[in-house]
């Protein structure tokens, strides 16, 4: 855990590679707990000698505080005991409904704009370049660029407009329900899902861009 905690900076100084006896070694990384099963050395310097130990990641066989153990879930960290997927994305979009992130996507916004003043010139395109661009997108792959994109502009659109106050525990939960009902169509649901399945398939989504850094980074910890 160690090492995957100062590997950020590291791969700074280093290209992403960490320098072990005169040739280059990769420390294994995951976002998903287990992969780390031994302690390792890896020497990350010389004149003097620097090591640092990569070791497995250590929980107390309990843990008492519910907040930490939500936090730990939403990581991906632990199993979820909190009811499933849904529950941890509303969590998640709490944070991100309460935060600023959301704000750096407003660039999609000035992109679309942008995109509408040259319609014209996409309509030249040739059916033979319009059909490859289509057998390139997979509706079902909600990692591609082009749905992220969808996903953050929606968010920030919602956020933006919201009227309520996001302190009160009822308007909170009212701007969750519209980001859900939303993103279906962001991600892609089939139409005749838009029910509890479609909510369900929509948390699934929105959790594996969160875990993966799609959807910005978050401090859920206060620092002090």
């Amino acid at each position: 855990m160690l090492v995957n905690q100062l590997l950020p900076t590291l791969c700074i100084k280093l290209g992403g590679q960490v320098l072990q006896r005169g040739r280059l070694k990769h420390a294994t990384v995951s976002p998903h707990p287990g992969e780390t099963k031994d302690i390792s050395s890896l020497k990350i310097g010389s004149h003097p000698n620097i090591y640092v130990l990569d070791t497995p990641g250590i929980l107390p066989p309990e843990i008492s505080d519910d907040e930490v153990c939500l936090k730990l879930a939403l990581t991906g960290a632990i199993s979820n005991f909190f009811g499933g997927e849904k529950e941890l994305a509303q969590y998640f979009l709490t944070i991100l409904n309460l935060s600023e992130e959301y704000k750096r996507w407003s660039k999609f916004i000035h992109n679309e704009n942008e995109i509408t003043l040259t319609n014209h010139e996409s309509d030249c395109s040739s059916g033979f370049e319009k059909n490859l661009k289509q057998r390139r997108q997979y509706p079902t792959d909600h990692t591609q660029d082009l749905i992220v994109n969808d996903v953050r502009q929606t968010l920030f659109e919602i956020i933006s407009s919201f009227d309520g106050n996001m302190e009160d525990e009822k308007d909170l939960r009212r701007l969750i329900e519209a980001e859900t009902i939303a993103l279906q169509k962001a991600f892609k649901i089939p139409v005749e899902l838009y029910n509890e399945d479609g909510h369900c398939k929509v948390a699934g989504k929105l959790l594996n861009l969160y875990r993966t850094g799609r959807l910005g980074h978050y401090t859920l910890d206060s620092i002090t």
